[in-house]
């Protein structure tokens, strides 16, 4: 298993990508994949068919996984 400087709960930078410049909290931590997941980064919306806990359906946004070496720790 890999190990990162950076864990879950701290602000991190997007350094590339459509994000680029963007700061945010780590959700989560994919230690395997070599990812994290920054809150409000990275963002798609999905379609949802309705079904018993949604049951409009409709659209849903998700926040997808970043490559760790895409990201660096804030400052401060």
């Amino acid at each position: 298993m890999a190990k990162f400087k950076i864990k879950k709960g701290d602000k991190v930078i997007v350094i590339a990508g459509d994000d680029k410049g963007r700061e945010g909290e780590v959700l989560h931590v994919l230690p395997k994949k070599f990812q994290v997941i920054v809150r409000g980064c990275n963002v798609a919306k999905k379609a949802v068919k309705p079904s018993e806990n949604n049951k409009e359906g409709g659209f849903v946004s998700k926040e997808l996984p970043f490559h760790v070496s895409n990201v660096k720790k804030a400052e401060g």
